[in-house]
């Protein structure tokens, strides 16, 4: 075997501005286990991050199971998605520990990380992960899929957040959620298919590496769209809101 094929990372060190070093001591929180979930938690494993933290409340079903590469057919209601990923994901590299909290985002107190990842499919536990990481100075790279199309925020400290996106139209999907009574109102299943997940969480990932490596200044600022229909990509601006309640309160 020639030396440099003795290195797992090697094809990444002759990236030159990459920091395999610094990727490697990053800790990721990643909160969300399903099928974005999966793709970040592999990319991350496979680019050199070993401190990933995954957190997720539920349990695996069936239809997880054409979008989410670590999840079998045995594991279906019988363990949490965050357990199963965690521990699959450890099996690709074995210097990665991959830890799973089986809860809510909102109960959870950790701060230990300097990165964290929204693979979440309801707005309001990204603008509670946005909040916190916006508050803390952590950045937060922050995933959503909806058939074929999906985008990609980087929110870095200082600039516009995730809530400096969010409108009228937002507040009522929220709300959505629950009725009058204060019951859990139905909401109709997002589409999803795992061409455009792959792509969503590679370039979560990827933004990641930026990160970690000290490269903030080649990071996508705004907002990255992608269409699957088309193959286009395009990067839409986001200004600062002066309302928003987090540039407020760090204000």
């Amino acid at each position: 075997m020639l030396k440099v094929d003795a290195d797992r990372y090697d094809r990444m060190r002759r990236i030159s501005w990459v920091d395999m070093d610094a990727i490697a001591g990053t800790r990721c929180l990643v909160v969300g286990a399903g099928a974005l979930g999966n793709e970040v938690v592999k990319n991350l494993v496979m680019a050199g991050f070993r401190d990933i933290t995954v957190i997720d409340m539920d349990y695996i079903i069936l239809s997880n199971l054409s979008r989410c590469i670590f999840f079998r057919d045995r594991d279906i209601r019988s363990v949490s998605k965050a357990q199963i990923l965690a521990e699959r994901a450890s099996e690709l590299d074995p210097d990665c520990r991959v830890r799973a909290e089986v809860g809510y985002i909102q109960d959870y107190r950790g701060k230990d990380y300097d990165i964290a990842f929204g693979c979440l499919d309801n707005i309001s536990a990204r603008l509670h992960v946005n909040a916190h990481s916006y508050h803390d100075g952590k950045p937060y790279i922050d995933g959503a899929i909806e058939g074929l199309r999906g985008k990609v925020q980087v929110i870095l400290p200082g600039g516009p957040c995730l809530e400096c996106m969010m409108n009228r139209t937002h507040a009522q999907i929220m709300e959505q959620r629950y009725t009058c009574t204060g019951n859990l109102a139905y909401v109709p299943k997002v589409p999803s298919e795992i061409t455009t997940t792959s792509i969503i969480g590679a370039i979560q990932v990827r933004e990641a590496i930026k990160i970690a490596s000290g490269r903030e200044d080649i990071c996508i600022r705004n907002v990255c769209y992608y269409d699957g229909i088309t193959g286009s990509t395009e990067i839409l601006e986001v200004q600062t809101r002066e309302d928003c309640p987090n540039h407020g309160a760090r204000a």
